[in-house]
């Protein structure tokens, strides 16, 4: 039998040894099968209704929808349906360099170049003579070399997206903000700040006292409580957006857990006391986690 021979990398990482998904044999199926997929779309977009009526304009929505999709099957751990869900995407990409060319800005061999000499770019430790040891040394000349890119004109924070989700571009701030070398220089600064902004909500909010609260200025003080926090997540290796979707299902499972277990007992919720959906609830407290069901 033949050696295999390997994509290169992957001999480094003896786990990956038997992995045939990894040998070099694999590169023709996979390079065939994208171009079969761009001959599938050229088709669709030349004969089918639909598909000649898609805009950059109309696409754009459904692609954040398929990329949340995507997510949810990363947070699920389900494989066969990240393998669905990619495929959803990759058209949408190609779709998107397709009605670019037909505007005759680029084609999707123009995107995949640029996408290529971008990363060789910021990589100088390994396609240059740059030394990077660690992480945070490669994200530090990752960010350096971003502005560079874009020349003095352009401020740090100029290339997070406006349109991101708030957490995660309080996330994407800090982390540029660092990038750039303004950052905290111990985890206990970042604490003691997270209790400075939670005292300093607490006295907008007049601990408690709604009637005595000024709306506006607590919410300023509730969103400095919340950009500390997400500070102090990266500084503790914790991302909050997953942090807070992990409790997101969570609640979510035993909400579902207290209904279904009331329902059994002939009782509807809308019946019940406070004191007696928290027994239900304690009870879904203790059941193991259940994978979660797509509809």
């Amino acid at each position: 039998m033949a050696p295999r021979v390997f994509i290169f990398g992957t001999m480094q990482n003896p786990n990956l040894l038997n992995n045939p998904l990894l040998i070099s044999a694999r590169r023709p199926a996979q390079l065939e099968a994208f171009g079969r997929l761009l001959d599938v779309l050229d088709r669709l977009r030349t004969e089918c209704p639909w598909d000649k009526k898609q805009t950059l304009q109309t696409l754009r929505h459904l692609t954040i929808e398929e990329t949340y999709e995507i997510s949810d099957a990363i947070l699920r751990d389900d494989l066969p349906d990240l393998k669905k869900e990619l495929g959803d995407v990759m058209l949408h990409l190609l779709f998107y360099a397709r009605i670019a060319a037909e505007k005759g800005a680029f084609d999707i061999a123009d995107v995949l170049n640029a996408q290529c000499e971008k990363l060789i770019y910021r990589h100088p430790h390994i396609y240059g003579d740059v030394q990077a040891d660690d992480e945070d040394t490669v994200k530090h000349n990752w960010e350096q070399l971003k502005l560079k890119e874009r020349g003095t004109a352009t401020g740090v924070l100029s290339g997070v997206p406006t349109s991101l989700p708030a957490l995660v571009k309080a996330m994407r701030i800090q982390e540029k903000a660092r990038g750039a070398g303004f950052d905290w220089e111990q985890p206990e600064q970042v604490w003691d700040k997270v209790q400075e902004e939670l005292n300093e909500f607490g006295d907008e909010y007049s601990h408690g006292q709604a009637d005595k609260m000024n709306a506006e200025k607590a919410a300023d003080e509730f969103g400095d409580l919340l950009f500390s926090l997400v500070n102090f997540a990266r500084f503790a290796g914790i991302n909050p957006e997953e942090a807070l979707e992990r409790t997101n299902r969570k609640f979510i499972s035993r909400f579902q857990y207290l209904e279904t277990a009331a329902a059994a007992n002939s009782e509807r919720l809308a019946d019940l006391t406070l004191a007696q959906m928290d027994v239900y609830w304690e009870q879904a407290k203790r059941q193991p986690p259940q994978p979660e069901v797509r509809n």
